[in-house]
């Protein structure tokens, strides 16, 4: 770890115009240097006229290194930083961070991903990776090179958030809201509150009937008069900027429709998800005695005088199959996550309702992490059998002429002899699919995964926030979870919103399109190329020129080559950057 030994000791030894640029590469833990030559790295840029400070580093996120960072940028006067690291995505709020401790623009920052698109993609050959590397971060220091100093978008906020969604998710959001200060409008399209939840009986850890929790959290809402409740009503329509939206939510009455109009700063998305349901046919579903698990669900909560029945004949044993509709080669390639723990809590339930019944858990595999351990192991304790069949020979349901079904199955666990198993009722555990919201999903431009769920950006360092500025997302309509993990994302999303509007203003990143109105003919090739509608015409004297709201602008860039005038630009990815590291690229000197 070496400073560059050529490099001037203070402003005004250098050359005019030549940079002052901070090099630091990252060994992360061996993740890039066990397969990337960091030190040849360095060497290679450290000759660099305009690189002032070339290191290696074990972590570049480190407090410790973060600490040099600051004091290099600071004694060495450093006007740009490149940083060769992990994704950007990981990374650049903490490197933004870094530059304004030492009052440096953190807009002349850049990260470098030399371990995604480099060591970890070319673990076979170091000596190619390394190559790569060195390219990559001469590109990173001749895009730093061109940065100019940038300024965020200061936008101010409306104090009020659009919860669409009436289920758990959104409840629990709306009042955690309330409680911080914020107004809020709830939209839900049933006419009545509490989505899945409100439909189940006693539910883990504490027995409390679904339907009563419901009823708590809309009691709860019913004494905070800054919570709007609109049920039987759908957001059409979004209009504005991040910070102060325009949102028009149709309202189905009795008699007549409404459409309203609400001045929102944030949207959270708690629209939940649906539950699989099997083909006829599928692991004998049509058949009688054939149910989901959400139809065994309602069948026990209504179990009465210590027997459970189904149509009319007692129940004396049951098969509850696994993985019904998920963990497919086929379809739903993804594990539901919360029907193992339903499931197994469901079989407790059944064992209080009637001791007697035997039960069969024919499973791929049993998910039942944390507390949920508990369920399973008083499953067990209860009797209840577990057999695990192997993922490509799922058990085949067959109905006998008496009426009574059978399972088969081959137990992974004691052989390959088929087992039949007579029981009187057979389960399939269906799990969690995708919500059908296409209309709200093209109105937000939210962002969807190849599983048909709303995708955010980062799981872990941001995992309510969406692509689209104030849009968050919570509960299931991400992905399967059970409902105290729903909720969990709901207050989430309740900090990140006050994060948002309680300073009653937000600053964006300025790294957006802009155009040059000198170049541009009004020809409106641009204007139906963005997606997020930020661009707009306006009328002059020479026809109409293209206008970019900085606030709604993502700076996606599609934009830029759409132009036959070559007159609108991406701040920060300007053309005259992204050409100076392409040529850094080919390690060539910059085409005039």
């Amino acid at each position: 770890m070496s400073e560059n030994p050529t490099a001037p000791g203070l402003p005004g030894d250098d050359e005019p115009g030549r940079r002052r640029i901070g090099v630091y590469i990252c060994h992360c833990g061996g993740n890039i240097s066990d397969y990337v030559d960091v030190a040849r790295v360095r060497a290679a840029i450290a000759d660099d006229p305009d690189v002032m400070v070339a290191e290696t580093t074990l972590f570049a996120c480190a407090d410790g290194q973060q600490h040099t960072m600051v004091h290099d940028i600071q004694n060495q006067h450093l006007d740009g930083l490149v940083v060769a690291s992990c994704s950007p995505k990981l990374h650049t709020t903490t490197f933004r961070g870094v530059s304004r401790r030492a009052d440096l623009n953190p807009y002349a920052y850049t990260q470098v991903n030399i371990r995604e698109q480099d060591s970890w993609a070319h673990t076979d050959d170091h000596e190619g990776a390394t190559e790569r590397a060195i390219a990559l971060v001469k590109a990173g220091i001749a895009k730093t090179r061109l940065s100019t100093p940038l300024s965020p978008l200061r936008v101010e906020t409306v104090p009020a958030t659009m919860v669409v969604g009436g289920g758990v998710t959104g409840l629990r959001t709306a009042i955690g809201l309330a409680d911080i200060g914020l107004s809020v409008i709830v939209v839900e399209r049933e006419a009545e509150l509490g989505g899945w939840l409100g439909r189940l009986g006693p539910t883990f850890p504490h027995d409390t009937p679904g339907r009563d929790q419901i009823a708590g959290l809309v009691a709860q809402i019913a004494q905070r008069p800054t919570i709007t409740v609109l049920t039987d009503a759908e957001l059409v329509g979004k209009t504005g900027s991040f910070g102060n939206y325009t949102a028009k939510v149709h309202v189905r009455g009795e008699t007549t429709d409404e459409l309203r109009q609400f001045q929102v700063g944030t949207f959270v998305i708690a629209t939940g998800a649906d539950v699989y349901s099997p083909e006829v046919g599928e692991l004998g579903y049509g058949i009688d005695g054939v149910v989901t698990l959400h139809e065994f669900g309602t069948l026990v909560d209504e179990a009465t005088g210590g027997a459970l029945t189904w149509h009319g004949r007692r129940v004396r044993s049951i098969a509850y199959v696994y993985c019904v509709g998920n963990r497919q080669a086929e379809g739903n390639a993804y594990c539901s996550k919360f029907c193992c723990a339903a499931t197994v809590h469901a079989s407790i339930k059944v064992s209080k309702v009637d001791p007697s019944i035997r039960q069969f858990h024919l499973h791929r595999d049993v998910r039942a992490y944390g507390r949920y351990e508990l369920l399973y192991t008083e499953s067990r304790e209860r009797g209840s059998v577990y057999l695990r069949y192997p993922d490509d020979a799922p058990p085949a349901i067959e109905q006998s002429a008496d009426g009574r079904l059978a399972v088969t199955l081959v137990d992974a666990l004691t052989g390959p002899d088929e087992l039949t198993i007579p029981v009187d009722l057979v389960v399939l555990v269906t799990g969690m699919v995708p919500r059908q919201n296409e209309a709200l999903t093209s109105l937000l431009k939210l962002p969807t995964g190849d599983d048909g769920f709303y995708n955010e950006i980062h799981p872990k360092l941001r995992p309510v926030e969406t692509v689209v500025d104030g849009v968050m997302i919570a509960g299931a309509c991400q992905g399967p979870k059970p409902a105290n993990e729903a909720v969990s994302g709901g207050l989430a999303a309740v900090t990140q919103s006050a994060g948002i509007l309680k300073r009653g203003f937000a600053e964006l990143d300025p790294l957006v399109a802009t155009v040059n109105e000198a170049a541009c003919t009004g020809c409106g090739e641009c204007l139906t190329t963005c997606p997020y509608d930020a661009i707009s015409a306006y009328p002059c004297d020479t026809g109409q020129k293209a206008l970019v709201s900085a606030a709604n602008c993502k700076g996606c860039g599609g934009c830029v080559p759409v132009c036959p005038e070559d007159a609108i630009d991406l701040l920060g990815y300007t053309s005259a950057q992204m050409l100076a590291a392409i040529d850094g690229l080919a390690d060539r000197e910059p085409v005039a």
